[in-house]
């Protein structure tokens, strides 16, 4: 078989005729003939022809009022070389496994409906961005002009929940300098009338920056098929493409199953605070100072768990920053608020006719049911189809009531200890696909175990062990709460891994 040349495009190509060789022979001869936009990119460099400036790549102009920067992706000139995810990688300094942009793929699933689109994306730069709404520091800001979401990485604590409120994925969080960085498209770059690394690094020009109405991509239907809802945060990056993309076309990795993080801080944290207040509630009515010591100590070592999670606790002080947006940093300010008229109403129970513990204790309790309900709230407000009002609450609130009942009427919590999990179950077969395929699938001894320890907790407190049935109780908690974290489906880019 003759050798191909791919010194130029036009030159034409010579292939071994049908029937003169096998059939693999045949075809290997057809795949020499192929030549890649990274070859020709490559060819040209050499040759000295290549483009040195991409100013018609991008704007010339600041955006009016009115508008900002967008990406606009050409999906026919993607190849899915992944040059620019390189570009991105070696201008932007990114530690090794770290990716601002992503590529990844939507398919045909049928077979009248065959179909292959390789799919570029970074942030999208939202009209109304979902990781600077719901950041507790105000880490974030959306450039007035330019209309780009930076994130200042001084001002970042670690706590990572920009990555739940990014219905794609976007922010990533670093271990190594315990921060969340993402893609600002380059915007020292733009400043200066140059191209994003993304921009430049593609051979077939498929990325460029444009001007787009502020609020038009959501409601236009511009943007991309299979991608989460655009109406949440109203991303602006516009993707284009002559070849309708079919009805049935899906992301090419929606079979992958998916086990998302634990959060072990964030599990105890909730667990911990929740069974605390359910354990001084219980205190309250038997009346017992040891229970009350006993649920403080709870809650505080919940509140101090938290903390584990951030990447950079000395900044956590400023927590309370965004209490306008973001039930985190309401979460924070109502738990720790609580915490001292809990400790005046614990400490004073030797008295509890006295007003002012009685004012405590009201006041203890009232916020800390607040910060109870900001922590549900926060989770719902990421828009994730596992973490409803109607999954979350009654997680979360049965967790405070199992603890009440368990010092108070025992036989009560009993039944609660199998009928939650027993709810938790109903709700799971109106979570989505992907959450129920995880939960009996690689986690399907997780779940096993946290069944078997609420069996065990209603067994015990059947019997009238309220402390030993409060232990399995516990653990069967802690075992549920990561379960939810756990299975939560993953939100994305369509065919693009997630973290």
């Amino acid at each position: 078989m003759s050798a191909t040349s791919i010194e130029s495009r036009d030159k034409p190509k010579t292939v071994a005729t049908a029937g003169t060789l096998p059939l693999l022979a045949e075809l290997l001869g057809l795949q020499q003939t192929l030549e890649t936009p990274v070859a020709r990119f490559a060819r040209d460099h050499e040759a000295g022809t290549v483009r040195t400036s991409f100013r018609e790549l991008i704007p010339l102009t600041v955006p009016k009022p009115g508008e900002q920067y967008a990406f606009e992706v050409d999906l026919d000139r993607c190849s899915g070389c992944k040059a620019c995810v390189a570009g991105c990688h070696s201008m932007n300094g990114l530690d090794d496994g770290e990716t601002w942009r992503d590529v990844g793929a939507l398919v045909g699933t049928t077979a009248t409906s065959a179909y292959h689109q390789t799919i570029t994306s970074a942030c999208h730069h939202c009209s109304d961005p979902g990781c600077l709404n719901g950041c507790p520091v105000l880490a974030y800001e959306k450039d007035p002009v330019t209309g780009i979401v930076r994130h200042l990485d001084d001002q970042c604590i670690g706590c990572q929940y920009c990555v739940l409120k990014c219905p794609y994925d976007v922010p990533k969080y670093n271990e190594r300098l315990g921060i969340v960085r993402k893609c600002d498209m380059c915007h020292s770059r733009l400043a200066v009338g140059e191209a994003p690394a993304c921009v430049q690094a593609c051979p077939t020009e498929a990325i460029r920056i444009i001007h787009v109405t502020s609020n038009s991509a959501a409601t236009s239907g511009r943007f991309l098929a299979a991608a989460p809802d655009p109406g949440y945060t109203k991303p602006t990056t516009a993707y284009v493409s002559a070849r309708q993309i079919p009805d049935t076309a899906e992301p090419a990795d929606k079979a992958r199953l998916l086990v998302q993080p634990g959060h072990l801080p964030l599990v105890a944290l909730l667990v911990l605070t929740q069974a605390g207040l359910g354990l001084m509630a219980a205190a309250a009515a038997i009346p017992s100072r040891t229970h009350a010591a006993a649920g403080f100590a709870l809650y505080v070592l919940g509140l101090g768990a938290s903390v584990a999670h951030l990447g950079q606790p000395l900044r956590a002080w400023r927590i309370f920053l965004n209490l306008r947006r973001s039930w985190l940093s309401r979460e924070a300010v109502l738990l720790g608020a609580a915490m001292p008229f809990l400790a005046y109403w614990v400490l004073g129970f030797d008295a509890p006719l006295a007003l002012s513990h009685t004012v405590a204790g009201t006041l203890g309790f009232g916020i800390a049911a607040a910060g109870v309900f900001s922590s549900a709230m926060i989770y719902v407000d990421t828009q994730r189809k596992a973490w409803t009002p109607a999954q979350t609450f009654p997680r979360f609130g049965g967790t405070v009531g199992l603890w009440y009942l368990a010092f108070t009427h025992p036989l009560l919590a009993a039944f609660g200890a199998v009928a939650k999990p027993g709810i938790e179950c109903l709700l799971a077969q109106q979570a989505p696909a992907a959450t129920r395929a995880v939960l009996w699938g690689p986690l399907r001894s997780l779940s096993l175990i946290r069944l078997a320890l609420a069996t065990g907790a209603a067994l015990v407190l059947a019997f009238d062990y309220p402390v030993a049935g409060a232990v399995l109780m516990l653990a069967g908690e802690l075992s549920e709460r990561a379960l939810y974290f756990k299975s939560v489906e993953p939100s994305k880019m369509p065919g693009v891994p997630s973290a």
